[in-house]
């Protein structure tokens, strides 16, 4: 089903003319629960990859052996699930609350080490012709492939996320893995994706405020503030006030291209680890499709609807219920991609 974004509340080139100047455009994908195959772009599908080609994998040492199984993972969201739309604050049966602790038990294999090589997750594969702001690929490359390691055990802090990024031209596949790798366990739940089919729709976006010129920037903090005091002033005001942040800028959710939101460390140098070129965004990873200040995005289609678990498609959670920005080198796509958590 197609998903549209309602207008925005208000029209931010006539509160700030400037803005015009930095008019840019991102895809949102809209990942909803469904069945792509291998031809499809999709957060957690199958991916089209060479039978012939070895599956990425985790080198880094760190802990692997132990965690939960991917199969009770996405058992207990099917049964949370169901017990939602039952009804929403009836809560789990006594039987439906044993299974759930019963999938969520962790697991050992002690037969794994922590050096083994370990299957990446197939996190999402996005081709050119569905998506028109992904950035252009090396070498007639129409096909973006991302994979991720399901356990925060990574450099440089030891409790980062690993991602691998991959290019490759869709139409030199010819014989596919049918059946990739998969780790026995995993690490953290948000790691494991639901096969979602996309949805995807260009929309108009402006820069996270913290990267526009000195003087706009202050322009918008105080018109945000002033608008926060008239609503705590109005003893009858409901609705949180309209912000550039939340309302006028960057849609939440997941999406390709476009501008980064740096709403947690503030803009920070994202050069290419190789040759330093400033690097632009792949795509972002949201948790959520809506909801948290951001219900003014929620698409037309899907208005009415419970935030759990409509606005938490994939099932995967970034953080602390944020964001993942992954981003590439414009001067050689070859180069390895660089991410962000917000």
């Amino acid at each position: 089903m197609r998903r549209t974004t309602p207008p925005r509340p208000l029209d931010a080139t006539s509160l700030f003319p400037e803005l015009a100047a930095h008019l840019g455009t991102t895809t949102r994908l809209h990942p909803r629960p469904g069945k792509p195959d291998v031809t499809a772009s999709s957060v957690g599908g199958p991916m089209l990859w060479p039978a012939d080609e070895p599956w990425p994998v985790c080198t880094e040492a760190h802990e692997r052996g132990q965690g939960r199984r991917p199969a009770d993972i996405r058992a207990e969201r099917e049964l949370m699930a169901d017990a939602w739309a039952r009804d929403p604050y009836e809560g789990l049966t006594d039987e439906e609350q044993r299974r759930v602790e019963e999938l969520r038990r962790e697991h050992r294999v002690p037969e794994v080490s922590d050096t083994d090589p370990l299957p990446l997750l197939a996190l999402a594969q996005l081709y050119a012709r569905d998506v028109p702001d992904l950035p252009p690929g090396p070498d007639g490359a129409d096909l973006l492939q991302v994979f991720w390691c399901p356990f925060d055990a990574h450099r440089p802090t030891g409790h980062s996320m690993f991602l691998h990024v991959r290019w490759r031209r869709s139409a030199e596949v010819e014989d596919i893995l049918t059946s990739p790798p998969q780790p026995q366990v995993v690490g953290y739940e948000g790691y494991v994706p639901e096969p979602c089919e996309l949805h995807p729709e260009q929309v108009e976006t402006y820069p996270f405020a913290g990267l526009l010129p000195e003087e706009l920037c202050e322009r918008i903090y105080a018109w945000e503030e002033e608008l926060e005091e008239e609503e705590a002033a109005d003893e009858d005001g409901e609705d949180d006030p309209v912000s550039y942040q939340f309302d006028l800028s960057i849609p939440p959710g997941w999406r390709a291209g476009g501008y980064a939101s740096w709403h947690v460390t503030d803009p920070y140098a994202m050069g290419c680890a190789t040759c330093a070129t400033p690097m632009r965004l792949l795509l972002t990873v949201g948790t959520s499709e809506w909801g948290g200040g951001y219900e003014s995005w929620t698409p037309i289609e899907d208005q009415g609807l419970r935030p759990y678990p409509h606005a938490v498609p994939t099932g995967v959670v970034v953080g602390n219920h944020g964001q993942l920005n992954v981003f590439g080198c414009p001067t050689d796509p070859d180069h390895p991609a660089r991410w962000s958590v917000q």
